[in-house]
């Protein structure tokens, strides 16, 4: 049933933080992994690669928010693709896998390359959604929740993002975490609720930085992020 987003962040919960991603200084203290371009053509963040598509896992960007949020939070977007063939994660709950800092200097240096996010030394929810960098995606569009450190796929759900060809405006993305539940949703349509028992796929995640993802040739837009909690 499709709902408000409102209706979906939890009762109580207050903004967090707040930010309108329509120009450089909101974006000053955000930190690229990868070689990216980001500008703001028509007062949205646009994030692509700046390398060749051909480089595969080298030519992929993370572009993370600096913010340490708690292990309870909605994370509330605005998505809008522009070019195709590509991939967008919302990564969440990221830090080190001893619960150090996601920028701590002792971490391994990460570029972009996906196993650096879900075999390297760091842990994470990855919600990815507008699946279409290989064939079988496009032809069966899916939103997949994993859990790292490992490459686990613990959830999934239809995607409902049209192409770009057909895609209207902004879509409205929302991942709410709250204890064991996670869920996701597009235009207030929940695609995926999964339960963390804590330890089929290790102990539950602790707070962390939240980063968008994309893999290259992917052109998109994202704007008024707003994070929620208690």
């Amino acid at each position: 049933m499709e709902r408000t987003e409102e209706s979906l962040i939890p009762a109580g919960w207050e903004r967090l933080y707040s930010n309108p991603l329509e120009s450089e200084r909101d974006i000053s203290s955000f930190r690229m992994e990868g070689d990216g371009a980001v500008t703001f053509p028509m007062k949205r963040m646009r994030l692509e690669s700046t390398r060749d598509p051909g480089e595969g896992q080298a030519a992929n960007l993370v572009f993370w928010c600096p913010e340490e949020f708690p292990p309870d939070l909605a994370v509330s977007w605005r998505f809008r693709p522009v070019r195709e063939p590509g991939l967008a994660i919302l990564f969440l709950c990221a830090q080190g896998r001893k619960g150090q800092d996601l920028f701590d200097p002792g971490l391994s240096p990460r570029t972009g390359v996906y196993d650096q996010y879900h075999h390297g030394d760091i842990q994470a929810f990855h919600i990815s959604y507008f699946r279409r960098r290989w064939a079988e995606e496009r032809a069966f569009h899916t939103c997949n929740l994993r859990k790292s450190y490992g490459f686990h796929l613990v959830a999934q759900g239809a995607d409902p993002i049209p192409g770009t060809a057909d895609a209207e405006g902004d879509y409205r993305m929302l991942a709410v975490r709250q204890g064991s539940r996670l869920f996701f949703s597009v235009n207030g349509l929940v695609l995926f609720t999964w339960e963390d028992d804590g330890h089929t796929y290790g102990p539950l995640l602790a707070g962390g930085k939240i980063g968008f993802r994309q893999m290259a040739p992917l052109i998109a837009e994202y704007s008024e992020l707003c994070v929620y909690g208690k």
